[in-house]
């Protein structure tokens, strides 16, 4: 399981993330605090606090997903 820290800061940003994750074949996962959403779910990640450090959790592997990841990987 990989585990990555992310922000998204604007709106867009979450619909590139959510765009992105949707083309992977393997599970995606947001945590933040203690709740769970599906990565693929634009509804789910816009309803959490978009400006704060999400974690985000996958299985699989996918170097279009891993380059976007890095754009918005935190410290």
């Amino acid at each position: 399981m990989r585990e990555r820290k992310i922000k998204l800061p604007e709106v867009a940003d979450a619909k590139k993330f959510v765009s992105a994750a949707s083309k992977c074949d393997f599970d995606i996962d947001v945590f933040y605090n203690r709740v769970i959403i599906d990565a693929k779910s634009l509804l789910g990640v816009l309803s959490l606090d978009l400006s704060r450090e999400l974690t985000v959790q996958y299985g699989g592997e996918d170097l279009q997903f891993e380059d976007f990841l890095s754009h918005y990987t935190t410290a």
